[in-house]
């Protein structure tokens, strides 16, 4: 992944998070505190303006970049859980890993600050997944990044039957049965993001 790659992968996060964060936020009112679109979208608005003044020659620089803008500007969780994914993606790719690699490290950092396992109805239900399916297919960039969205769609759609155990919306108890988490669907945005901008030449 080179830096026109990952500006071009933050760009796609940028618009999708505008173009569907009525639905993330109606997502939350339902099991958290009804502000998760609000935040992502003032988020990811802040990254596109912060990366377009600054100097980013590498991608593990573009993320980084992301990454401490996400954390100053996003409320609640999401700040500070998408802030640490994306540093600890960039990070890694500074030090020559690959895009499998500083994934892996992402749900590392994610797991690290929240505690959650898959099955918590989480952002990591998408996210776990989507790692796992990168790296099964990592030989072929644009496949990866294919299978990767698969897996974070399936894995957002997996969290309607589950009874949230972390975050706010684990208050509900039983009332949280039959909701899709709105971090497992940001998160598949991000995903989807990625295939959208990876090509077979994008490289691993």
């Amino acid at each position: 992944m080179d830096a026109v790659l990952a500006r071009a992968w933050v760009a796609g996060i940028a618009s999708a998070v505008r173009d569907r964060a009525d639905e993330l936020t109606r997502l939350d009112a339902a099991i958290g505190d009804g502000d998760h679109g609000v935040n992502l979208r003032r988020g990811f608005d802040a990254v596109v303006a912060a990366l377009e003044a600054a100097e980013t020659p590498a991608a593990g620089d573009v993320l980084v970049k992301t990454g401490t803008t996400l954390v100053s500007k996003v409320g609640g969780a999401s700040g500070p859980l998408y802030g640490s994914a994306f540093r600890a993606m960039g990070k890694a790719l500074r030090q020559e890993s690959s895009v499998a690699r500083a994934l892996e490290a992402a749900l590392e950092a994610v797991q690290k600050l929240g505690k959650a396992a898959p099955g918590d109805k989480t952002m990591v239900d998408a996210l776990a997944p989507a790692v796992e399916a990168y790296s099964a297919a990592s030989d072929d960039a644009a496949r990866a990044a294919r299978a990767a969205a698969a897996a974070a769609a399936d894995g957002m759609r997996a969290t309607i039957p589950l009874q949230a155990r972390k975050g706010r919306a684990s208050y509900l108890g039983a009332r949280s049965v039959g909701h899709q988490d709105p971090g497992a669907t940001s998160t598949a945005l991000i995903f989807a993001a990625l295939a959208a901008v990876t090509g077979p030449d994008s490289g691993r």
